[in-house]
């Protein structure tokens, strides 16, 4: 199963194994991982699930789409790695993936 590393914003880590077909956030929910409130239950309609994707897995992971890129307007502190972690589905490519969450989404 792929491991994601979910990495708060003082720096401590929690890598947690997220089966392929289940996005970034619902790994961080159902893990107990602060940081991610994900208050629209990963439908893309908030940014409470936001993250900083580590710029080694910019690339693999893409980036956002039309509607995520509305939403990600509305994030505290937005950057050139942010996406909504509902939106990252996992799959055994992304084994490893590492994302940062925002110092205001603590």
């Amino acid at each position: 199963m792929p491991k994601v590393i979910y990495e708060a914003s003082d720096g401590t880590e929690s890598t947690i194994e997220v089966a392929s077909g289940t996005s970034v956030m619902r790994g961080a929910k159902e893990n107990g991982v602060d940081g991610i409130e994900a208050d629209c239950g990963g439908v893309c309609a908030c940014a409470t699930c936001h993250v900083y994707v580590d710029p080694q897995w910019a690339e693999s992971v893409g980036g956002p789409g039309e509607d995520e890129a509305e939403m990600l307007e509305c994030a505290n502190d937005p950057g050139p790695t942010s996406r909504l972690s509902c939106q990252i589905e996992m799959t055994d490519a992304l084994d490893g993936l590492k994302v940062r969450l925002p110092d205001s989404q603590r």
